[in-house]
């Protein structure tokens, strides 16, 4: 990818045939997520008791095409995170919309958001066990103030790098000031192997984490997630998107440069394009 195709529109297109990049019509066309009031209710014990919830939703999406999409930009050297220039990839969040309203209240789409193509071929792992925010992003209740939403985008197996969690109610340090002491008993630890458009959600606060792969998997696990804050706190970072506006590609582009330099600790970037990414930050 040559530096000076980065803010090129129609470059990008060329690259992901059958995506899309502004306009609105992905994100009114994908199928919103609205749970009844007894469906809510059980989301919100479900994060209050383990610290997260998985659920199953049909976005209407064409997931194989996104997940290859991520593939083609891994094997080319492109850091995956710009698929986020395409609008499929923000229309599952947005579909999400009235449920995070009912969790969080007013809220934005915090500048937080990567995308991962963990490959077994190359013996590969998610991120290593951490809390996102830990227990300031809880309220004094124990309800949160952030969430981070992880979507896969193909069937994530304990081959191939499912999610792990140890459940809040297991875990002794949990929303306290020694969590950075794990001491979960190992039985605690629970498996989230989930079929590609899963919608998985946890508090910031919740210890979790991706496997290593095994060669005995079968493809990559490919999947994005975002991170969302209640508007009635301090921002925990900068600048806070408002949920339901299309986001013009400059911005998508320069919020995707945000993502290569802050999470540049966890992968070997490009100089060429970490030198964009510096430039396009600036302008943010």
């Amino acid at each position: 990818m040559r530096a000076e195709d980065v803010g090129n529109r129609e470059t990008w297109l060329a690259r992901a045939p059958g995506l899309h990049i502004g306009g609105d019509a992905v994100r009114q066309a994908v199928r919103a997520f609205r749970p009844s009031n007894s469906v809510a209710a059980d989301l919100d014990e479900r994060l209050r008791d383990d610290g997260y919830f998985q659920l199953a939703h049909d976005f209407g999406l064409d997931l194989s095409r996104m997940a290859d999409t991520v593939r083609r930009f891994s094997d080319a050297a492109i850091p995956p995170v710009f698929c986020f220039l395409f609008d499929e990839f923000w229309a599952p969040f947005q579909a999400l919309d009235a449920m995070y309203g009912g969790i969080l209240g007013p809220y934005g789409l915090l500048p937080d958001f990567w995308v991962w193509n963990v490959d077994p071929a190359k013996g590969e792992a998610g991120w290593t066990p951490h809390r996102d925010r830990g227990r300031f992003a809880l309220r004094p209740d124990g309800r949160p103030i952030t969430l981070t939403t992880w979507i896969p985008l193909s069937d994530a197996t304990p081959l191939n790098s499912c999610m792990y969690v140890v459940p809040a109610h297991a875990d002794p340090t949990y929303g306290t000031p020694h969590e950075n002491e794990y001491l979960f008993e190992l039985p605690a630890i629970r498996a989230l192997p989930a079929k590609a458009g899963d919608v998985l959600v946890w508090n910031q606060a919740v210890i979790h984490w991706g496997s290593r792969t095994s060669h005995r998997a079968t493809e990559s696990r490919v999947s994005m997630a975002f991170e969302f804050q209640a508007n009635d706190s301090r921002p925990f970072n900068k600048p806070i998107l408002p949920p339901n506006e299309p986001i013009p590609f400059e911005l998508r582009l320069r919020l995707i440069a945000k993502q290569v330099l802050q999470y540049r600790h966890m992968y070997k970037v490009d100089p060429q394009i970490e030198q964009v990414a510096t430039e396009l930050v600036g302008q943010l």
